[in-house]
């Protein structure tokens, strides 16, 4: 069987909890969430609302934002209980039907950003941008490679035997 990519939310510092209106917590799987969008105009786009819109990654635990997203490995009961966890948001939020009604579409919002972590290595950061235009939500992705940190870039190098430095 082929491995599964997703991404979860991820924190260099405490930015997020202050961009947004509820931040999604570190760890929890994300979805781009473009769909919140769909029905906004230039007006909705204010303050921490614009911020969402502009650069958030929806959570799919706590359905808050977070700006930056690490690629990871999902195994297949996460994905399916993923989706019947945003099937079940769309009812409680937009008003679809049923759960059932709404699997489908959260499966292919689920199928969307396993497209995006696809082919990525682990730990690949991903970005997201979108823009207001006439014909919609446009949303693009940007991504950043994990490097590999050789120790002499944190190690401070000397010995405890050497004189202590002066200032």
């Amino acid at each position: 069987m082929t491995n599964q990519y997703l991404a979860r939310a991820i924190h260099f510092d405490d930015s997020d909890m202050n961009i947004f209106h509820a931040p999604a917590r570190t760890g929890e799987w994300c979805v781009s969430g473009g769909f919140e969008f769909s029905n906004w105009s230039d007006g909705d786009l204010t303050g921490k609302a614009k911020q969402a819109f502009s650069n958030g990654w929806l959570g799919l635990e706590t359905f808050g934002r977070v700006s930056v997203v690490a690629v990871t490995k999902a195994e297949p009961a996460e994905v399916m209980a993923l989706t019947d966890a945003l099937a079940a948001h769309f009812v409680s939020h937009y008003g679809a039907p049923s759960v059932d009604a709404a699997r489908g579409v959260a499966a292919d919002e689920i199928a969307h950003m396993m497209d995006l972590c696809d082919g990525q290595t682990p730990n690949t950061l991903l970005m997201v941008s979108r823009e207001l235009t006439d014909a919609g939500v446009r949303e693009g992705y940007r991504s950043i490679e994990p490097q590999d940190a050789g120790l002499d870039q944190f190690a401070i190098h000397g010995s405890l035997d050497d004189e202590p430095h002066q200032h």
